[in-house]
């Protein structure tokens, strides 16, 4: 019980100094015949605390391309939340417990929202689009589901932000700005 309560002071304490930030699972009933995961993703309030406390130097993330993913995630879900809150909204992340998952979402002031699946590489935005396409074709289908209003494949690799032909928003990281 006491280890239990430290690490919770910890997190606390993490949380109080902005050295950790928590992502809220959302549950706006976008799914109501699905029960959503609630529990919340906790980050770095900038990832490359997490590159200092691993030593990882460019080196040792070009050879862990799965670390840097989460790493790249990571990145852009802090620079989503700062945007979005720039202009009211929130950011929240998604996963039901049939593992659908979306890395992020932007709910709006007046309850649209937008589905952001995250890719460190252009070969992996088919399957982003693919996955994001099947979530909101099975909201759609709930009658009292309630689809995205935007779905995008923010991309680090990308060099250019387009429409796909499924209607699916593909944005380098790069063209993210207020």
């Amino acid at each position: 019980m006491k280890v239990e309560l430290y690490v919770l002071n910890l997190h606390s304490l993490y949380y109080t100094l902005f050295i950790t930030e928590n992502q809220p699972p959302f549950s706006s009933g976008i799914r109501s015949s699905v029960r959503v995961k609630q529990a919340e993703k906790r980050h770095f309030a900038d990832p490359s605390l997490a590159c200092a406390l691993l030593n990882a130097t460019t080196e040792i993330l070009m050879g862990d391309l799965e670390m840097l993913g989460f790493l790249f995630e990571a990145l852009c879900e802090r620079d989503l939340r700062i945007y979005a809150e720039s202009f009211g909204a929130h950011l929240y992340h998604y996963q039901d417990y049939n593992n659908k998952k979306i890395d992020a979402v932007i709910e709006l002031p007046d309850g649209q929202w937008c589905a952001f699946e995250i890719k460190l590489g252009a070969h992996q935005i088919d399957a982003a689009a693919d996955n994001l396409n099947k979530i909101r074709s099975q909201i759609e289908q709930d009658p009292k589901g309630k689809a995205p209003s935007v779905c995008c494949v923010l991309c680090g690799m990308s060099n250019a932000a387009y429409r796909r032909p499924d209607g699916v928003f593909v944005v380098p990281i790069t063209a993210l700005k207020n």
